[in-house]
């Protein structure tokens, strides 16, 4: 083989391994992720929830925790790309900042109707519920680097 049939060969390598990466993302991407990310999600919100609710009500049961998680986790995937992009004129630390009071405003609603309590409780559990997540998020990106 000559040079410009070796230049050839490594160059379709080079051609196919930028298409086919050596790493494979093992869920696939496409619509498999983004259900994984919001069960996985929604589980997160329900557990420290749970903890926070337990923390501040006492013996609760966990059902009203799993009632409420896919709330915040709908709005957290569905605006988490604001706060890294932005809002049109909006720039990124603000659009973060009106990313997360709309996760917490539809948190707390579905914490008041799911705990059947006032606005005052409401307002404090979710507060917790912000801290205790914040709390267990930060050890396990530490553990697992999610982001």
């Amino acid at each position: 083989m000559d040079f410009a049939g070796q230049h050839a060969a490594v160059d379709r390598v080079a051609r196919s391994a930028t298409f086919a990466p050596l790493q494979v993302d093992p869920t696939g991407g496409g619509i498999f992720a983004l259900v994984v990310t919001f069960l996985l999600t929604a589980l997160f919100y329900a557990v420290t929830l749970h903890l926070a609710a337990t923390f501040f009500i006492g013996d609760v049961p966990s059902q009203r925790a799993a009632y409420v998680g896919p709330v915040p986790a709908v709005i957290s995937i569905l605006l988490g790309r604001y706060g890294v992009e932005g809002i049109g004129f909006v720039p990124p630390g603000l659009a973060f900042l009106l990313a997360l009071a709309v996760t917490l405003f539809a948190d707390a609603v579905a914490i008041s109707v799911s705990y059947r309590i006032s606005w005052r409780p409401t307002a404090i559990l979710t507060a917790l519920h912000l801290a205790f997540s914040v709390a267990l998020i930060i050890p396990l990106n530490n553990i697992f680097q999610f982001v």
